[in-house]
């Protein structure tokens, strides 16, 4: 466990799942952890799954379905070496551009799980985190299911836990 911390409660797992308003459109979703500030709360991450949906096999066309899940509000889907961003996954088909060779599909994704040498991947110390997802080429709209574990603790020092809080709102 993290110094400054004391666990609250065992490891929970929280399912959530965002789905674009309409194909090829930037859609986001917050999840609410119901934490209490009021008690120093914070989340500390331990794992994130992501379940990406398979993007269209359009002729002639790269398609993709990216998705994020970040402590902060984005405008757009980020990367990995995003400050606030916790997991994401991208699913890609290329094609030629006549459409002659069989597509390739790929998929890149930043580690599900850590290395066991990390005690953790990210603290959340707002009240909630954030599910970016967007498409490109597709016909139809697409989505993101995932899962996070990770436990409920409690700062134990107001300070650490206002840095805690500031460094989280600062970096969005």
């Amino acid at each position: 466990m993290p110094a400054g911390l004391k666990e609250t409660s065992s490891v929970i797992s929280i399912g959530f799942a965002v789905t674009e308003s309409a194909a090829n459109t930037f859609t986001q979703t917050e999840i609410d952890l119901n934490l209490s500030p009021l008690d120093r709360e914070v989340f500390v991450c331990l794992a994130i799954n992501l379940d990406t949906f398979t993007p269209d096999n359009v002729p002639g066309v790269d398609t993709k379905s990216v998705g994020s899940v970040t402590t902060t509000r984005q405008t757009s889907v980020v990367n990995i070496n995003n400050t606030n961003c916790l997991a994401v996954e991208g699913l890609f088909i290329k094609q030629d551009a006549g459409g002659l060779l069989s597509p390739v599909a790929f998929t890149t994704q930043a580690l599900d799980t850590p290395p066991a040498t990390l005690e953790y991947i990210g603290i959340i110390a707002t009240n909630d985190f954030f599910v970016q997802m967007k498409g490109t080429g597709n016909l139809a709209a697409k989505g993101l299911a995932g899962r996070m574990y990770g436990y409920r603790a409690r700062v134990t020092d107001a300070g650490i836990y206002a840095a805690l809080v500031q460094s989280e709102v600062l970096s969005a």
